[in-house]
């Protein structure tokens, strides 16, 4: 990404510039307080949802959780998540990005502190479905607004500083977890975990602050003129607008619903984004929240060690993510990520008594890959769909998702209780073979297209 010389992308004092669109501008200071300001929101959704894991691991006695409690527990901001996005998503395509995108991290930092209080394992499932529901609707707002914000040129980059963002809020929730395990006064620190991302959220709050409504949406609804005021202000005089939509594109603007989702035009892109979020998110998330657990079912001794290692892998992948997401096209991305995740973890499924340094090993292999491929997560599905229906196609894919995510999430322990971490594992690996099959026979390219106003 390359930084401009001033605050957007202004001519130079005494030269005229060249027009040039939206999509085509350099990356600027603009672009970087848009880029910090949804990656901050993705810091704090990965914090909520990585500080559940451990957190749980301390609180199991205290709030007598047993195997079920715990999958509902885990399963509950996912599940949130699902409904806060399934249902933000048109309505921010009615009304706008920035409205959810300004405030919903108060609402979180709210809800974060409340869990300090939780007497009971209900109630600390209520405020995580709550929280969930913010979580939901963040999802769709953000990743709309900055990728209509974003260059071109530089999507993928900047799309992946999210992904970055969120590998690095469920990193730090883990080391933060394990650090007040560790230094707490008093027999529940487990309460100073979940309050503790009241304190990421209200900071985001605050870097959201100046962060405009997306021009793209603006022509979109026939209020060209505003559009054209904030690129002046935000970016540069000798910026043009995206092309303005005819007056029924309009129109069709106002009515856009989860059921235009399923219409002729659009049902194999809503199909395959949903699939895709789904097929990747169900492994991602039951490993990862429940990876000491999962490590010490494989025999590794200092569970919280090895989760470490995979928490920071998690980090570093999104990092190369970020690097590689420009270099290659979005299918060749989409269909070797899982294709690599699963063979990582093909072989904790079906072999016996591997040594713990090369269990290690492949659990730390497969956080990276699975973080690599995360970044399409936050690029792919905004691709798909128009600028009328693109936080309504979100909020449906990551949906979709989060029924995955909640379903493994809830499953991982029980399974494993009753079955096995062998049997648990072969399962993910099916699920990881399955979005590969689905994304090479029917996943379009989207490499360098531009999102357009349509």
């Amino acid at each position: 990404m390359r930084k401009s010389t001033s605050s957007g992308v202004r001519a130079s004092a005494g030269t005229v510039s060249a027009k040039l669109e939206l999509e085509d501008v350099p990356f600027g200071r603009f672009h970087l307080h848009v880029a910090v300001a949804g990656s901050g929101g993705q810091f704090s959704d990965g914090y909520i949802l990585g500080i559940i894991g451990i957190a749980l691991t301390s609180a199991t006695d205290d709030l007598a959780l047993d195997a079920v409690w715990l999958g509902l527990l885990g399963a509950a901001s996912l599940a949130g998540l699902f409904f806060g996005s399934l249902f933000s998503g048109a309505l921010i395509d009615r009304i706008g990005r920035r409205p959810i995108f300004a405030f919903d991290m108060l609402l979180l930092a709210v809800l974060s502190l409340g869990q300090f209080w939780t007497a009971a394992a209900w109630q600390l499932l209520l405020l995580r479905l709550l929280l969930g529901l913010v979580l939901g609707a963040d999802y769709a707002a953000s990743k709309t607004l900055v990728s209509e914000l974003a260059p071109r040129r530089s999507r993928g980059r900047m799309m992946s500083v999210l992904a970055i963002a969120w590998a690095a809020g469920y990193t730090v929730a883990y080391l933060v977890g394990y650090l007040i395990s560790r230094t707490a006064s008093g027999g529940e620190p487990w309460r100073w975990m979940l309050a503790s991302s009241a304190v990421p959220a209200l900071l985001v709050a605050i870097a959201r602050l100046g962060v405009p409504e997306s021009p793209r949406w603006l022509i979109a609804k026939g209020r060209a003129q505003e559009a054209a005021a904030m690129i002046a202000a935000k970016i540069g005089p000798h910026v043009t607008l995206p092309a303005t939509p005819s007056p029924a594109s309009v129109a069709g603007a106002e009515s856009g619903s989860l059921r235009a989702l399923f219409a002729p035009a659009l049902r194999a892109r809503t199909l395959i984004a949903c699939a895709f979020y789904l097929c990747h998110i169900m492994p991602y998330f039951a490993l990862s929240t429940f990876s000491p657990r999962i490590l010490k079912s494989l025999g590794v001794d200092n569970a919280y060690f090895g989760g470490a290692v995979y928490n920071l892998l998690l980090l570093v992948g999104a990092v190369v993510g970020m690097g590689i997401i420009d270099r290659l096209t979005r299918r060749r991305f989409l269909v070797g990520s899982f294709a690599v995740a699963a063979v990582l973890l093909l072989p904790l499924g079906i072999l016996h008594d591997l040594p713990i340094p090369l269990v290690i090993t492949l659990f730390a292999a497969l956080a990276f890959a699975l973080s690599a491929a995360d970044t399409l997560a936050f690029v792919y599905p905004q691709e798909l769909f128009p600028t009328r229906m693109r936080a309504t196609g979100v909020g449906a894919a990551v949906a979709a998702s989060r029924i995955g995510a909640s379903i493994s999430t809830f499953l991982l322990p029980v399974v494993v209780d009753s079955f096995g971490i062998r049997t648990a594992m072969t399962a993910l690996v099916l699920v990881l073979a399955a979005g590969a099959l689905v994304c090479y026979r029917y996943a379009p390219e989207t490499s360098g297209a531009k999102l357009g106003s349509q």
